[in-house]
């Protein structure tokens, strides 16, 4: 326990370090967590006791820092009693100045993001087979920081709550269209018409035509940041590593036909007969894939973007080749940001009609979901 003085413009600092936050385990140090009331229970600890026969206490360093920000830590009481009583052993000098410097780093970080950096949330989800959409507000929200951070403590959902729909339900896919279009527009364009909106973070977990349906509405009007879940780890954040770069390859049909499909093959390899399954066998197949197709393909916001620019130039190349009367029939099997992304660079008023395709088993395969087109 301490028993020295500390200047109160020393606390006052050290209060603004911590944010008023335990520096063990980020508690609020100024409200109660169950009656929320609102008071100081905060103690102020020492890394190296102001005794030297203190928790690590030193013969030299216990005067000299006793009253040292650099020494000095915001605790709540279990924290404190943990360090200094229960486990001093197992909480060395190196171990606490570690935590004291993580925890004001993020400090630091998270209250020099300026006003531009806000961003509104956006969460999309619908019913993928028999499980419910898993999004999680608090979870998207912290994969924004220290890019963006939320504008406001609410999330913008346009999701259909409570739906019994499930995707292999011929009434799955224009009730969730509607559904998609009525919140869009009442939550989304109408808001950005009352006040001023800056930007848009899309979370979207939901059938993959749904999620291209998605980015059609918000197209390039809308300023947004569109994020990829991540099974490996499990997050929504951008990943940061030394693997290089995602290639993308466009492989062109053999022959030229007025019946057109496009096929992704991101998530997972896509055979030509699937698609000849569903079309016919006189079609033209346009293919975007990778080397190793695979469920956690995407992992840099890079790659996402680069993503983007190469559609919208393959989009370009198909019109030209096949001219401007014919439909292009979409089979995604991609990631779900890739998909919204690929909504975003279709332009209504010059790109072709698109008939978007969902895979289901229950289905037997490839099965058309609903057609997006110039009105």
């Amino acid at each position: 326990m301490s028993v020295s003085y500390i200047p109160e413009k020393i606390k006052i600092i050290l209060w603004g370090l911590a944010a008023g936050r335990c520096h063990y385990c980020n508690e609020k140090l100024f409200v109660d967590p169950l009656t929320k009331a609102v008071f100081n229970q905060s103690y102020i600890a020492h890394i190296i006791a102001d005794q030297p026969n203190g928790p690590r206490g030193h013969q030299i360093r216990s005067e000299k820092l006793k009253a040292d920000l650099s020494n000095l830590m915001l605790l709540c009481d279990r924290h404190h009693r943990l360090i200094d009583k229960e486990d001093v052993r197992g909480h060395p000098v190196e171990r606490l100045t570690e935590m004291k410097k993580i925890h004001e780093d993020r400090i630091a970080i998270l209250s020099s993001i300026t006003e531009e950096k806000s961003s509104n949330v956006v969460l999309y989800g619908a019913n993928i087979g028999n499980h419910d959409s898993p999004l999680n507000p608090e979870a998207v929200q912290r994969a924004m920081i220290p890019s963006r951070f939320p504008a406001e403590t609410n999330c913008i959902e346009l999701s259909l709550k409570n739906s019994s729909n499930k995707d292999d339900d011929p009434n799955f896919w224009p009730i969730e269209v509607s559904n998609l279009e009525n919140l869009f527009e009442r939550k989304i364009a109408l808001l950005r018409a009352e006040r001023t909106v800056k930007h848009y973070s899309i979370f979207g977990i939901a059938p993959q035509p749904l999620l291209i349906k998605l980015g059609t509405l918000l197209g390039d009007i809308y300023a947004a940041d569109v994020y990829q879940l991540k099974k490996e780890p499990p997050t929504w954040q951008w990943l940061e590593d030394d693997q290089p770069d995602l290639v993308f390859h466009i492989q062109r049909p053999s022959i030229k036909t007025d019946l057109v499909a496009l096929k992704f093959s991101l998530s997972a390899s896509v055979s030509d007969e699937r698609i000849k399954t569903v079309l016919g066998e006189e079609c033209s197949i346009w293919e975007f894939t990778i080397d190793n197709p695979n469920n956690d393909f995407l992992k840099k916001k890079e790659e996402l973007s680069n993503f983007r620019t190469l559609v919208r130039g393959l989009m370009d190349e198909i019109k030209f080749v096949h001219g401007e009367k014919v439909n292009l029939h979409v089979f995604p099997v991609m990631g779900v940001s890739t998909a919204i992304e690929f909504g975003r660079t279709w332009n209504p008023k010059s790109q072709l009609p698109l008939i978007l395709y969902d895979q289901n088993v229950k289905t037997g395969g490839f099965s058309r979901a609903f057609k997006i087109n110039h009105q």
